[in-house]
């Protein structure tokens, strides 16, 4: 989203935070890097952290890759701002490549991508 909110012209603060705190500090796993350096994105300056209740109030979209993160962080977040919270894909979770081959996270970055780009004119269009 960073690299194509750029490629757009768009001023966008971003942000990645998982629920749980057992990767705090590292980065992200080896073969993202990889496979995300080869469509020209640099991930290996990013460092693992848990989301904090600022977060909520100061992000105006947080973006979630499945039903099971949304409903921890609805558990989290004031009710009066869950809105701001949505599934990334929209209507169903983001596959997790964890478990499966290089295949499995160029599907993951094919659907990253596209949908990035979907978010983005939304964005640009006043509606996230």
């Amino acid at each position: 989203m960073r690299h194509k909110a750029k490629q757009a012209g768009l001023s966008l603060h971003f942000d990645s935070a998982g629920t749980a705190n057992y990767h705090s500090g590292e980065p992200p796993d080896p073969r993202t890097i990889h496979h995300a350096r080869r469509r020209g994105y640099d991930l290996s300056s990013l460092r693992a952290r848990q989301i904090r209740a600022e977060d909520f109030v100061e992000f105006d979209l947080i973006l979630v890759a499945d039903e099971a993160n949304l409903a921890e962080l609805k558990s989290r977040c004031p009710a009066a701002l869950h809105a701001k919270l949505h599934l990334f894909l929209k209507t169903r979770a983001l596959p997790d490549p964890y478990y499966g081959g290089a295949e499995d996270f160029e599907k993951v970055l094919d659907l990253v991508e596209k949908q990035a780009e979907t978010w983005l004119q939304a964005w640009s269009n006043g509606s996230p």
